[in-house]
């Protein structure tokens, strides 16, 4: 398990990070999200050990990061990692077994032939997507207890998407490796990932099983003959309304059947339940806006 107690982080002087507190368990695969700016990547640097913490503390598997043996479960895949002009698959690997003594060759090959790359060229010869790619075979080969990834999407084509997730789901379902995946691309971490935390205001605001929050809204359109607006929903927990002519598109707290018996008591001549995805429960969380009672919107 690692552990984020209480953290804040301060560079060039500004304040990044504050009082953030997260844990990531073996086996889950968790999507960190936020606007641009909000941190991601400074988080995943810290729990890497890039960064060191200016205040709190940072735990693996119960143990200090300064600890040698818990920097050896983490690799962090950032978003350009750093490679020189004569690097190789093949020396990229040799550098990183010397700190991964687990590493294994044979996984390595595998993955780089799965991807259709030779692990004897240099790097600066391949595209930002191939080179994403072996950076996830040389993560997979090293057999890390827990996977940093930063941007990890970024520069795939959709071929390469799928065998990036096969991959790295495998790494999950054998050995119970703990994964965060930083994106902008919120359909992937919905797709890909069992548990969030969103990053907004310089800290955690938002975290847990992603599908348990998603099932916490519901999404309706509604249509009516009769003049309506904005005003006759006040009172009801609505996320976000939306008026087209006649038609309305509202998204509620609450469990569908519950919020769809107290819609049609509006008379709606027609109500249709849509799915609410993760894109939409990520802008409701930073935005924050509730309809209250008394007809006016609090941010």
């Amino acid at each position: 398990m690692i552990e984020v107690k209480n953290l804040t982080h301060y560079l060039g002087g500004k304040k990044i990070l504050d009082n953030v507190n997260l844990t990531l368990n073996e086996g889950c695969v968790m999507g960190l999200v936020g606007i641009n700016g909000a941190g991601k990547s400074t988080l995943l640097r810290l729990i890497s050990g890039v960064y060191l913490p200016t205040n709190g503390d940072i735990l693996c598997d119960g143990q200090p990061l300064s600890d040698e043996r818990s920097r050896r479960k983490i690799f962090f895949l950032p978003d350009d990692p750093y490679y020189t002009l004569h690097t190789s698959g093949n020396s990229l690997f040799e550098m990183y077994k010397v700190f991964y003594p687990k590493s294994d060759r044979k996984v390595f090959i595998n993955y780089m032939t799965e991807f259709g790359l030779d692990e004897k060229k240099t790097i600066r010869n391949f595209s930002k997507g191939m080179r994403r790619q072996l950076y996830v075979a040389l993560a997979l080969s090293v057999r890390p207890r827990y996977l940093l990834l930063d941007e990890a999407f970024d520069g795939l084509d959709p071929l390469a998407r799928l065998s990036f997730k096969k991959a790295i789901n495998n790494a999950v379902e054998q050995d119970g490796t703990g994964v965060i995946i930083s994106s902008h691309s919120l359909r992937e971490i919905e797709d890909f990932c069992d548990r969030y935390a969103l990053i907004d205001k310089m800290t955690v605001t938002s975290s847990g099983d992603l599908y348990e929050r998603l099932n916490r809204f519901c999404k309706f359109q509604l249509a009516f003959t009769k003049d309506v607006d904005q005003k006759n929903f006040y009172g009801l927990p609505i996320v976000s309304i939306e008026k087209t002519g006649r038609f309305f598109r509202v998204v509620l707290e609450g469990k569908e059947n519950d919020m769809k018996a107290i819609l049609e008591r509006l008379e709606p001549t027609v109500i249709e339940q849509m799915p609410m995805d993760f894109e939409e429960m990520f802008i409701h969380e930073v935005e924050q806006k509730v309809y209250n009672v008394s007809g006016g919107e609090t941010e």
